[in-house]
């Protein structure tokens, strides 16, 4: 008898488990796909959030670096407060020096231009940007030949022409009369909270100036007179600053992320009178003498000299040396040539920056800690020698 085996199966999937597997796999894909996309919607959102902040973070920043210095080594009858608007703050403040032992100024910056290491003169008034106020009607002396060494510093909101918005701002700083220099953009208006508040002392303690009543301005020329009353003395009623700020995306839409951030910017060194610690100007009582030297195998200049009369006696109240130097044949001298803190009994520097051929003057002055200069001593001319 004949043994039928049954024929064995074809190895493979037959249709339907094909198509089964088909479905399952576009399930799979459907879901990693949306799930994907989530995420890395997700990750750009944080992306865009992040940005957002640090725009605001970094506007602050600066803010706070800037209006806490305001009053920092103002001259006699040189308001602190100058302007204060909603978008505009400007104040007066020894921020910055070239001198490397200025033991005054806030930062060293070796490369600052001189018009923005001293105040701005009344010659080269200017007009705060967004406003009709111009300042300043007084050259603030600080004692011998030099004006002041607190610069104006001008913080301002100014809407930003470069985009297709037209509710977006850019935050400038600009020293002096120098050119405005961009700090931030993307930034927009709070509703109902200006860029700026001020807070004030009053009876009722610390209080914020309606906003009805600004903007504020030192119009009075010199601060503590007897004009610097009622509503110009306002300014020198502040204390701190209010900053809310509002930093978008720079999309609309529901692509637009935005944050809000207000902080309070508390300005220590305004509002508080000048106490004449340290008496009358301070006595030099000392003089130069010059010498030619070699430095490298270059001529140089040494300069000497003893302390002054009011250091280590009379008011005993000198804090630095200011050095002047100019060329003979210039008619007056202009900013110092460099600040040399006191705490010796004999000083020397030596001037290595001198050009073969040329004659210079110099002449020194000692500063007390209001701060005040003396007189300078008699000019001294010395001929480098090719």
């Amino acid at each position: 008898m004949r043994t039928v085996r049954p024929r064995p199966r074809a190895n493979g999937f037959t249709l339907i488990e094909l198509l089964v597997s088909l479905a399952i796999f576009g399930v799979i894909m459907t879901i990693a796909m949306s799930f994907l996309q989530v995420q890395t919607s997700g990750f750009r959102n944080g992306l865009e959030r992040i940005t957002v902040l640090q725009t605001l973070r970094y506007s602050l920043s600066v803010l706070e670096q800037d209006v806490q210095t305001a009053g920092t080594n103002t001259a006699d009858g040189q308001p602190e407060l100058v302007y204060a608007g909603s978008d505009v703050i400007a104040f007066n403040s020894d921020y910055a020096t070239r001198l490397s032992s200025d033991p005054f100024a806030v930062f060293f910056d070796p490369d600052l231009e001189e018009e923005s290491s001293a105040s701005i003169t009344k010659e080269r008034k200017i007009t705060f940007p967004g406003t009709a106020f111009s300042y300043p009607d007084s050259t603030y002396p600080s004692g011998a030949p030099d004006r002041s060494p607190a610069e104006t510093i001008i913080l301002f909101f100014a809407a930003d022409t470069t985009t297709t918005r037209t509710d977006d701002y850019v935050l400038y700083r600009q020293v002096n009369d120098g050119d405005p220099q961009e700090v931030t953009r993307n930034l927009l208006e709070t509703p109902d909270q200006p860029f700026f508040r001020y807070l004030r002392y009053s009876d009722a303690g610390l209080d914020s100036i309606p906003d009805g009543s600004l903007p504020i301005a030192h119009t009075v020329a010199t601060h503590g007179s007897q004009a610097d009353t009622g509503r110009v003395a306002m300014a020198d009623s502040v204390r701190a600053v209010r900053v809310t700020l509002t930093a978008t995306n720079g999309l609309s839409g529901e692509d637009e992320r935005t944050a809000v951030l207000t902080r309070i910017i508390n300005m220590p060194n305004v509002g508080f009178g000048r106490l004449e610690t340290c008496g009358s100007a301070p006595l030099l009582g000392s003089q130069l003498a010059l010498t030619l030297v070699a430095v490298e195998g270059a001529p140089a200049v040494s300069l000497s000299w003893p302390r002054a009369t009011d250091e280590g006696g009379g008011e005993n109240d000198v804090v630095r040396y200011v050095l002047y130097r100019r060329l003979a044949s210039d008619p007056a001298w202009n900013e110092p040539y460099l600040s040399i803190p006191a705490g010796g009994v004999q000083y020397t520097y030596v001037d290595a920056n001198v050009v073969p051929g040329t004659t210079y003057a110099y002449a020194l002055a000692a500063q007390d800690c209001t701060p005040t200069l003396s007189g300078l001593s008699p000019t001294v001319q010395i001929n480098v020698p090719n």
